[in-house]
């Protein structure tokens, strides 16, 4: 019977990493289809949005990421930022539920200086299909060494701001319907 050599230690590290990597390959394909499998299920439970359901949606969406009046600094202003086109459709799609024009839009690109500013200028007007005039100059973020941004590559596009020109009466509504979301949530509660 032939006898085997053993097998040096750097081969046994090397031998260990690639099965460790080929079970974390197959593992995360694995996740990755279980998450995607809940996301699918949710969101058929969801189903197509009537007017209200986009109303209420919108409205605590600003309430999330929207610019809001201090005690200190009341501006009655619209002013909403993100950076998922998903969620700048949704907004867009709420305000013109709520009667705004998109010749009242005004949108700003703000991205670090380091990213490809007119790449996410092209991104941003395809999503939001707002007229490249009523874009303004991009707000760039300067770029600190000491930070190691993972927001970067090809699928970074900055935030977009959306600014609604004449907006006070609209964002008194916005925080009308917001609190009375709120309030309907909590009450709900409450009775249950």
């Amino acid at each position: 019977m032939p006898r085997v050599g053993r097998i040096s230690y750097e081969e046994t590290r090397k031998r260990k990493a690639a099965g460790v990597s080929e079970y974390w390959e197959a593992e995360s394909m694995r996740r990755e289809a279980r998450r995607k499998a809940v996301s699918e299920a949710a969101a058929s439970e969801i189903g197509v949005l009537n007017e209200r359901e986009i109303l209420i949606a919108g409205a605590i969406s600003y309430w999330c990421e929207g610019a809001k009046n201090k005690p200190y600094r009341r501006l009655d202003k619209v002013k909403f930022i993100n950076s998922d086109p998903g969620l700048v459709k949704l907004f867009l799609r709420f305000l013109a539920l709520a009667g705004v024009t998109p010749d009242r839009l005004i949108c700003r690109i703000n991205i670090h200086e380091s990213a490809d500013v007119e790449t996410a200028r092209k991104f941003w007007l395809d999503v939001t299909g707002i007229p490249e005039n009523q874009f303004r100059r991009p707000t760039l973020k300067r770029h600190n060494p000491r930070t190691v941004r993972k927001n970067t590559g090809a699928d970074y596009h900055g935030c977009l701001t959306i600014y609604v020109r004449q907006s006070a009466e609209l964002y008194r509504q916005i925080e009308g319907w917001g609190h009375a979301a709120m309030l309907a949530a909590e009450d709900s509660a409450q009775a249950s």
